[in-house]
């Protein structure tokens, strides 16, 4: 992906975050086999939404919210803050950072700030997609179904499903 069709699928990104975002989008997705048409566009279009263009790799909410959340495996005080949304795609809780930081070699559990560093954002995000078998369900274009699994609903749906069809066109 060229940092061209970056900006037409993402028009209200920075400059800068496309320079910064296209070689580590290049760089972990082909490492997760985020590759074709229809794995691209919806990881691409998911990112976008769930990063605000780049412009987030931090849930911007304080994360108190996620507070003894075990489904989350939130079971110590302050798990919720500590563990809010981190990454391009908004990895939550405990659980998946500990299961991050085993998988990426980083310890995420006792510094979470690293996850919204670009390249662990990046790296973490295209790792998690890949974790939870996304290629397979994008590959069918059910892109409701992958929104669901990300999002535990259709939040957004709207803007999602405008990035999604964007992408597809860039890329297709």
């Amino acid at each position: 992906m060229t940092k061209e069709e970056l900006r037409k699928i993402a028009p209200q990104a920075s400059k800068a975050n496309i320079d910064l975002y296209t070689p580590l989008l290049n760089k972990y997705m082909k490492m997760y086999s985020i590759v074709g048409v229809l794995r691209e566009a919806a990881f691409l279009a998911t990112i976008i939404h769930e990063s605000c263009s780049f412009a987030y790799t931090e849930e911007i909410a304080s994360g108190a919210a996620y507070e003894g959340r075990t489904d989350l495996g939130n079971t110590e005080a302050g798990d919720g803050k500590r563990y809010k949304g981190r990454g391009l795609i908004q990895i939550t809780g405990r659980y998946n950072y500990s299961a991050a930081s085993a998988a990426l070699g980083k310890d995420f559990i006792n510094h979470p700030e690293l996850l919204s560093e670009p390249d662990n954002a990046t790296h973490v995000s295209c790792w998690w997609w890949k974790t939870k078998g996304l290629n397979e369900i994008a590959d069918t274009g059910d892109f409701k179904r992958v929104t669901r699994i990300v999002n535990g609903g259709l939040n957004g749906w709207n803007n999602r499903l405008k990035i999604y069809n964007r992408a597809k066109e860039v890329l297709g």
